[in-house]
């Protein structure tokens, strides 16, 4: 039985949404990046009731960030 050398195995470098940088242009980065390369961008930004901004994207999501400043899924 042959093995393949670790050394030619490249692991998955998976960033999570909460990973991601707090700003507008890091969240399009990441969502491009995991919409495989096609590039996701702003439809509109506006304020909820409660007075959260949310990002409304192209890829049919909206995005906001929590108390800790981490973005999340609206």
């Amino acid at each position: 039985m042959k093995y393949m050398s670790n050394a030619f195995v490249k692991e998955e470098d998976e960033q999570w949404l909460r990973d991601v940088q707090p700003t507008l242009n890091a969240l399009i980065l990441y969502l491009t990046r995991e919409n495989n390369g096609v590039r996701v961008y702003e439809k509109r930004s506006y304020a909820d009731a409660a007075g959260h901004l949310l990002h409304e994207m192209s890829n049919g999501l909206s995005y906001t960030k929590d108390k800790s400043g981490l973005w999340e899924i609206c």
